[in-house]
């Protein structure tokens, strides 16, 4: 007898017609193809846990999903339900966005017309370029529908949508800043929170996505060739693309949230507690089970098939849980069968270093080719520039966090702000969150951040208060643009948005997230154009660059340690016959010299 190959996941194209293949542990699997409206059923065949059926003249466009029956006990994580459509996990496509229901959730509702459709496309084939962004390059976070909304230049019907990024007036903003590479926020699509909808609010952030690839059929109208496409134009400009995807959870929830895909085919994705209890390191239901090499292959086929489409890499969010067999493990197995990938060991790999589980937090953990978000370099230097730091802290920082990565390239990802937390205009403007719009009686968001009003909350038309504040902002963008690792600018911050105190905006799909081109700061802009055109423009590789640096005070004789409590020091950094001079003052800001001035 001989063993036929077992085969993958997915749609692809067969000998004899298209073949279609999904995981799942039910005891019968039914394809769903729709025609014109009309379901129709197709049982499946089953070859381990894989169900294939192979079928003449399906041809491209075809919508399709899947019915699964077997056993139905929430309790034991077993969640078998005919009368449930499920979308295909290996789906590129959808046919609709995602929306709440009850009936999600209900057993025997059907949801047949509620529940997106997978489409089918041509998978992507053959080998990607080589990354064009390199550590050390200014990374630029930006939400697609966010960014785009209210961009006077950009015509209404593209708005929103990720082809609008590569609008010339877009693509021109992104050269003028040095970007190079912009980070988007997902554009996979996502399900709102059960607790939005009644509220009359919708998740702006997409961190709730429901399948791994399948596009947003709002963000992304195009689909596959779209993504080819504004990717292609970025990397046109010499602008990288990093996607930010998220494989700790899926959007299907806790106990109480509704079937739509995985839960109705293969529970078993979902970590689960020796009394079939769903583990929550994520914080949202649910915790996808990375300890399992079928979870694992659903990733890195994800991650080439984004690759295959032509962006440099990766952000992973809550990159911890991919590594938990329960406990973190810096030697998990996914990180070895990235590395050894053809398609994805060149690729650019950037952690959130932490989860909500046990010992969750693992900044400075991740393998050694792997870039991380610093929140430590985030939190010192604000402290500093607010007052309650001490030149020792922000030093260790500007050098790279070499207390945390003792590689000899900086991996750290410094950043001021991020998509979650105040915008940096509004860390100077207000002590307190103020998020109340979210519907949540102010109780979300992060509590504790580092953040400071100058004297009065929230907008003043003091002057003294509002130069204090400018020289709050441009002291930490400066410190951001000279320290030593990755820098990365969340969009907008560049030119003062504001998002009115709330810092955990993801509910807000409105004005208070989409950036305000209008009114923007355009001297803080140009600010920030000179600090990135001076580091673009230093011949240094400032992922390393310290090895020769002398350390100062700030009255130029060097450092003792009574200095590093102080308020600040200098760095001479030998530069062909002269130095490079950074002075780190929290009276007077930052000063850089190089036969050119930079101050903040």
């Amino acid at each position: 007898m001989t063993n036929r190959p077992t085969p993958p996941p997915g749609v692809f194209p067969a000998p004899k017609g298209t073949r279609f293949t999904v995981r799942s542990t039910a005891d019968a699997v039914e394809l769903c193809l729709f025609d014109e409206g009309v379901e129709r059923r197709v049982a499946m065949r089953r070859e381990g846990d894989l169900w294939s059926v192979t079928l003449p003249s399906i041809r491209l466009g075809q919508c399709y999903g899947y019915r699964a029956h077997g056993r139905y006990a929430p309790e034991r994580n077993q969640w078998f339900d005919p009368a449930k459509l499920l979308v295909d996990p290996y789906a590129l496509e959808l046919d609709r966005p995602f929306v709440q229901s009850p009936r999600l959730g209900i057993y025997g509702e059907d949801s047949g017309d509620i529940v997106p459709r997978a489409r089918i496309v041509a998978p992507l084939t053959g080998s990607p370029p080589p990354p064009l962004f390199r550590p050390g390059g200014l990374i630029y976070e930006l939400n697609p529908r966010g960014f785009t909304m209210r961009h006077p230049d950009i015509p209404a019907a593209k708005r929103g949508t990720l082809a609008a990024l590569a609008h010339p007036a877009i693509v021109a903003h992104l050269q003028e800043l040095g970007v190079a590479a912009v980070e988007l926020m997902p554009i996979t699509a996502a399900i709102d929170e059960r607790h939005l909808p009644p509220l009359g609010l919708r998740n702006a952030w997409g961190y709730n996505p429901v399948v791994p690839m399948a596009l947003c059929p709002e963000r992304v109208p195009g689909g596959v060739a779209e993504l080819v496409s504004t990717v292609a134009a970025l990397r046109h400009a010499g602008i990288g693309v990093i996607l930010d995807l998220v494989f700790n959870h899926m959007g299907e929830s806790d106990v109480h949230g509704g079937t739509l895909s995985f839960r109705g085919l293969d529970p078993e994705t979902y970590a689960s507690g020796a009394d079939g209890s769903l583990i929550n390191d994520a914080g949202t239901g649910n915790t996808l089970d990375a300890g399992r090499a079928s979870v694992r292959g659903m990733i890195l086929d994800s991650l080439r098939h984004f690759a295959r489409a032509g962006v440099d890499g990766f952000r992973f969010d809550l990159a911890p849980v991919l590594a938990r067999g329960p406990g973190f493990d810096r030697n998990a197995p996914i990180f070895a069968e990235i590395a050894a990938d053809p398609i994805l060991a060149s690729r650019v790999m950037i952690a959130e270093p932490w989860d909500i589980g046990p010992g969750g937090y693992r900044l400075g953990e991740f393998p050694d080719h792997w870039l991380e978000w610093n929140d430590r370099y985030r939190d010192q230097v604000r402290r500093f520039w607010r007052g309650d730091g001490h030149a020792g802290e922000v030093a260790t920082r500007v050098a790279g966090s070499a207390d945390i990565f003792a590689s000899a390239s900086s991996r750290s990802v410094n950043f001021i702000a991020a998509h979650d937390g105040f915008t940096l205009a509004d860390m100077v403007a207000f002590a307190e969150r103020h998020n109340h719009a979210n519907g949540e009686d102010n109780r979300d968001g992060h509590g504790d951040e580092v953040a400071w009003n100058h004297g009065v909350e929230g907008p003043s038309d003091d002057a003294a208060i509002r130069e204090a504040r400018d020289a709050s902002v441009r002291a930490m963008l400066a410190t951001l643009f000279l320290s030593r690792g990755t820098p990365m600018l969340t969009a907008g911050d560049e030119f003062g948005r504001s998002q009115q105190g709330n810092n955990n905006g993801y509910a807000q799909d409105n004005d208070t997230t989409w950036l305000d081109w209008e009114t923007r700061d355009e001297a803080l802009e140009d600010f920030v154009r000179r600090l990135s055109r001076f580091r673009r423009d230093t011949p240094i590789d400032w992922t390393e660059w310290l090895a020769d640096a002398e350390w100062r005070s700030l009255s130029g004789d060097a450092m003792r340690v009574e200095d590093w409590g102080g308020d600040g020091f200098a760095l001479h950094v030998p530069l062909g016959e002269g130095s490079l001079v950074l002075r780190f003052d929290r009276v007077r800001g930052v000063t850089a010299f190089r036969g050119v001035m930079v101050r903040s």
